[in-house]
């Protein structure tokens, strides 16, 4: 039997790096699948993983190293979880951030188990010192040790049990090529479509013993940025709001009502992306404008544009990324009224 999971950081943070109460962690938790059969969406990535894991259950070998990319709150933390459970593994959860030293990462690779899976989220913010030991480990599960010092110090070899290293990241690029490379599985999650996020939503309402009608399913999936993570978050604010306001039913108004109330907009745009597209096409004239001077302007981490508002922005065709720039489209100023569709005339500029 697998133990329980050890997590060192925050892997059930919500969106905006808010920290949930005990209760909210395990109400989190507990809408997470923990097979592939259960996971939806990313179909050709679970279809490959099941593949690789039944090959490295028939040989009785670890599954090959595994390194998720994508934008945040898509599921790699999930997946990371699945696939330990899969493997009947233990799973241990850390960050990049956390490992500051050769000696964090020497001393968490030290007391691994044979199969064991070692979940380091934000692995591009590993220091390059670090990465360095990392090599050797994931390849020869080894790592050497410094004893002494001065013209004394000698290098000791220790052997590692072998183990599944998942990483998972937002910033692929970021990562150095000897470390992406020693990776036998890497895997791009993309944003989901609406329909598949209607089942991530039914299958937490019916969770949550929420009933949920299918076409307030499909409006809180239109409005979710193409993420289940938002999903679920929208779906717990709707479902808080059917309790208080109605008699605890999810039918289409209400959902439209309750979205509203929460700011979301009819393609899923919240305060911080209306405020992101006012600011390039208000005071810089809709671009281009560098991403340093649009975070000064909005008060915000350049990382947390580029990380969480960007990408969902550029999917949909609101926003572009020039040599110059960030440049709102025509389509951005039409859903926010400074353009007519039909006349393509500025009304508000």
């Amino acid at each position: 039997m697998p133990r329980e999971p050890l997590i060192t950081g925050s892997p059930l943070d919500d969106d905006e790096g808010a920290v949930p109460l005990a209760s909210e962690r395990e109400l989190l938790w507990s809408l997470r699948p923990a097979s592939l059969v259960e996971y939806i969406g990313q179909q050709e990535i679970v279809d490959n993983l099941k593949v690789a894991i039944t090959a490295a259950q028939q040989r009785g070998e670890p599954l090959d190293h595994v390194l998720f990319h994508g934008p945040p709150g898509l599921g790699k933390t999930t997946l990371a979880h699945i696939i330990a459970n899969e493997m009947g593994a233990h799973i241990t959860h850390t960050s990049g951030p956390a490992l500051e030293k050769p000696g964090d990462i020497v001393g968490l690779l030290s007391n691994v188990e044979a199969g064991e899976v070692v979940f380091i989220d934000e692995i591009h913010r590993l220091s390059r010192t670090v990465e360095e030991y990392l090599y050797s480990a994931m390849e020869d599960f080894s790592v050497d040790i410094i004893a002494g010092q001065g013209p004394k110090a000698r290098s000791l070899r220790y052997r590692l049990e072998r183990f599944t290293l998942i990483g998972a990241t937002t910033r692929a690029g970021n990562l150095s090529a000897p470390l992406r490379d020693r990776f036998g599985i890497v895997a791009h999650l993309d944003f989901y479509t609406d329909d598949e996020l209607a089942a991530v939503v039914t299958r937490s309402a019916q969770l949550l013993e929420t009933p949920l009608a299918h076409e307030a399913a499909l409006e809180v999936a239109r409005r979710s940025r193409g993420t289940p993570r938002v999903a679920n978050r929208l779906l717990r604010r709707v479902r808080d709001y059917a309790q208080v306001q109605g008699d605890g039913r999810v039918t289409l108004d209400l959902a439209q009502i309750a979205l509203k109330r929460e700011g979301v907009d009819d393609r899923g745009l919240d305060k911080t992306d209306r405020q992101y597209l006012t600011t390039i096409i208000e005071q810089y004239a809709g671009g281009p404008v560098g991403l340093e001077a649009l975070a000064a302007t909005l008060n915000e981490e350049s990382s947390l544009l580029a990380d969480v508002v960007e990408p969902f922005l550029l999917k949909i065709g609101f926003v572009n990324r020039t040599p110059a720039g960030r440049r709102a489209t025509k389509a951005a100023a039409t859903h926010l009224g400074y353009l007519d569709a039909a006349l393509e005339q500025p009304r508000l500029l």
